[in-house]
């Protein structure tokens, strides 16, 4: 089940599934952070599906807790309930009740009500994945040593660097860092993006909020994912996010793909 993470340091959920030819271990954690005094990221490390998903409530109040909880809720839900023929329609349509439902909530609220959603869904054949992303949680893919990141930032500092507008590093960068274009909740409902990417066995998958990629580093975060232990990963890079500062509340999900025979869990 989805959860909202408690003010301490609580061990990552875990499962192990199959999928096709792929065995994944998965492992997933939160924690609040120093800023903040409640968590408003919500995590979900689905038990039987080869699905999970980070949100990221936008500001800190009852909107961002009724954004996330909405849109996690959402897809849950629909992926549950439209498995084993999810795809791109059937995403996009999840995306589009999680907007309406969440621009409901939001009418019936003095504040800010929205949030940033990542998912990932493994086919059930095992080859290839889903990604779904708005706002400006992240998805990264260590494949023969190689960090990449697969999604981008909805936000106008992403532009900005694009286009050549402003300078990483620069107080122009940082101030359009939080200018979100794209997020669930936005008046003008826009869409998520969905990628497709061929799975490969030895691939190592994150999923986060920025609570995780705003502190921590490139390097630091390649070291995390080549241990090749989900769980260890998952809580260095929390570990690191609050030595760091714990400017924000932090969320990762860590998918490891093996060979059909290695993971002990049960066919989806």
């Amino acid at each position: 089940m989805f959860r909202r993470a408690p003010t301490h340091r609580p061990e990552p959920t875990t499962c192990r599934l199959t999928a096709g030819r792929v065995a994944l271990q998965i492992a997933g954690g939160s924690v609040v952070g120093h800023r903040y005094p409640a968590n408003f990221d919500v995590l979900h490390v689905d038990p039987t599906l080869p699905f999970a998903a980070v949100v990221d409530g936008m500001g800190s109040g009852e909107g961002a807790r009724v954004a996330g909880t909405t849109t996690m809720t959402t897809l849950v839900e629909a992926v549950r309930a439209d498995w084993p023929a999810v795809g791109p329609r059937q995403l996009r349509a999840a995306v589009a009740d999680a907007r309406s439902l969440v621009r409901a909530a939001g009418a019936r609220l003095t504040e800010l009500t929205g949030c940033t959603v990542t998912a990932l869904l493994v086919e059930p054949d095992g080859e290839q994945v889903w990604l779904l992303q708005l706002g400006d949680s992240r998805a990264y893919r260590l494949r023969d040593g190689v960090l990449e990141l697969m999604t981008v930032d909805h936000t106008a500092a992403w532009l900005g660097l694009l286009h050549g507008w402003h300078r990483a590093g620069s107080p122009e960068a940082a101030r359009a860092r939080y200018q979100l274009l794209r997020y669930v909740g936005h008046p003008d409902n826009p869409d998520a993006d969905l990628l497709t990417v061929p799975l490969r066995i030895g691939d190592t998958w994150l999923l986060c909020t920025d609570g995780v990629s705003d502190q921590v580093d490139y390097h630091r975060m390649r070291e995390a994912l080549a241990g090749g232990d989900p769980t260890r990963a998952v809580r260095s890079l929390l570990a690191i996010s609050l030595a760091e500062g714990g400017e924000d509340n932090a969320t990762a999900v860590v998918l490891r793909v093996q060979p059909a025979g290695e993971g002990d869990g049960a066919h989806p």
